[in-house]
């Protein structure tokens, strides 16, 4: 900056009548700054400070507490939904005034990068609030070694079908591989052996010669080898999860897959300041380039078609044009399937969100069966509301099977043994067993009907015979109400094999 005395020099000098040109040349100054100084008259500039950016100390103890304490996910928010324009370190030092301590990065260690050798996969757990409710995840994450790319996606659970459709995606999305990918002793991909002495699986081996890489697993307690990705997750932990909510796994995934991709591609890195997407495309000639076709990967079951014209997969249930009976093969891909019968591609569907069960899926138009297929689980709510409510010891015994934490279909099948058992014996007999088994804490049905018959045996208890008069008031009768819970039998496939055989006699 030119000082005072030589401004004031400057504007004597013009006003002595020497020319802007010559004052320049005299004074090695570029014209233009000796414009701007003729201008002034000679005087300094007066400088105006920015106006001093004022941050509330209850926003920054709220974010704080939103991001868990790091300062990245705090500086983010600040700016991009808040709209505060403020320097990182400052926000540290505002950080640190008000006496809150941000969180420690723990790095891990690192290796040499080398262009188009090395990416890295590998899985995290982690308890993630979608809407109003905590779930298990599985994260997977690939990670190029040396332009520091990610591509991320949850999973409520992680097999090798879920690990070969997700390579699959991300590698796709970004057209190229690493000559070698590096993994854990995981028994996804290896078959035995740990380290320089693994095995992998055959299906797996074929799997990654489609993209043209090798796997390699680590050393057993040699995590640090891919230390890139294990930071990567710690990225994930105090930067993603952190002050985001999510309303469901869709929506989890979307944000992720737009955190990934995009906010954290265009980042510039820590120390170097590079951007990892410019130096992917400088690292490009000497990645893998994709083959232009690479088929999806797939699992293949077999159903049978009931007489309603569904098949079971993946506890719903899904229909099949033409009600043709007999056995299909179902292609199951990521996010669909496909259900062929001799070759001949009957329809397709989309797979629904994962927790959705029991449900029927068809196209639209088709009108609804006049009845359900027998598979399906009927619920058990209106038999568990009559016996607790005609034998209230029903309730104590259900509170010790429930503490047990049993599955659903095994409560449901205790349900409705409990409720065969109850119309079998007299009030007394099925009181007297439900305390014994309170006592013994059975929850077992076939040991709970054993007890049931050594109580009959020890009483010498006979069966009473039902009265079979009155015909014609029969549907009035509690035990034939009673009997409303019960699915009536379809015997039209009986009838039909009768008249077979006739056809058969009369021939």
């Amino acid at each position: 900056m030119i000082e005072a005395n030589e401004r004031e020099a400057i504007f004597a000098l013009y006003n002595r009548g020497i020319s802007i040109r010559s004052i320049a040349r005299q004074l090695k100054i570029d014209r233009n700054t000796v414009r701007a100084i003729i201008n002034s008259e000679g005087k300094l500039p007066t400088l105006k400070r920015s106006s001093r950016i004022i941050l509330d100390g209850s926003l920054l103890k709220q974010l704080y507490t939103e991001c868990d304490g790091y300062i990245q996910r705090m500086y983010e928010k600040l700016t991009e939904e808040h709209h505060i324009k403020i320097a990182y370190s400052t926000l540290t030092r505002k950080v640190k005034e008000l006496g809150i301590k941000p969180a420690k990065n723990q790095r891990c260690g690192q290796v040499p990068d080398v262009p188009g050798q090395e990416m890295q996969h590998d899985t995290s757990p982690y308890v993630i609030k979608i809407g109003n409710q905590k779930m298990k995840f599985v994260a997977s994450l690939i990670y190029f070694r040396y332009s520091k790319l990610k591509y991320l996606k949850f999973y409520p659970f992680f097999c090798r079908f879920q690990m070969k459709c997700f390579l699959y995606e991300a590698l796709k999305f970004w057209g190229y591989t690493a000559s070698k990918c590096i993994i854990d002793n995981t028994n996804l991909a290896v078959l035995h052996g740990t380290g320089p002495d693994a095995v992998f699986v055959p299906e797996m081996i074929a799997f990654a010669n489609q993209f043209g890489f090798r796997w390699v697993a680590h050393k057993k307690g040699h995590s640090n080898r891919k230390a890139g990705n294990e930071r990567s997750f710690w990225t994930v932990e105090t930067n993603f999860l952190t002050g985001r909510t999510f309303s469901s796994i869709e929506d989890l995934n979307q944000q992720a897959f737009e955190w990934a991709t995009g906010k954290n591609a265009h980042r510039p890195l820590s120390k170097s300041r590079l951007i990892p997407i410019n130096l992917f495309e400088t690292e490009k000639p000497d990645l893998k380039k994709l083959p232009p076709y690479i088929p999806a990967p797939y699992l293949q079951h077999e159903r049978n078609v009931d007489q309603y014209g569904y098949i079971a997969f993946n506890a719903n249930y899904y229909w099949i044009p033409g009600y043709s009976l007999g056995k299909v093969t179902i292609i199951q891909y990521a996010e669909f399937i496909k259900i062929y019968q001799k070759h001949n591609l009957l329809i397709e569907y989309q797979l629904p969100v994962f927790g959705i069960k029991n449900q029927k899926f068809k196209p639209k138009g088709i009108p609804d069966l006049p009845y359900e297929p027998r598979q399906r689980t009927k619920s058990t709510q209106d038999e568990e509301l009559k016996l607790k409510k005609t034998f209230p010891v029903i309730v104590s015994y259900l509170n010790i099977v429930d503490h047990k934490k049993p599955s659903p279909q095994r409560r449901n099948q205790l349900i409705k043994r409990l409720y065969s058992l109850s119309q079998r014996l007299t009030e007394q007999f099925f009181i007297q067993t439900i305390q014994r088994a309170i006592h013994y804490k059975v929850i077992d049905v076939e040991q709970l009907e054993r007890v049931a018959s050594q109580l009959v045996k020890l009483e010498s208890y006979q069966v009473p015979v039902t009265d079979s008069n009155d015909d014609e008031q029969l549907e009035d009768r509690n035990e034939y109400q009673e009997g409303k819970f019960t699915e009536v039998s379809d015997l039209a496939v009986y009838e039909e094999l009768l008249n077979q055989n006739d056809d058969k006699k009369e021939k």
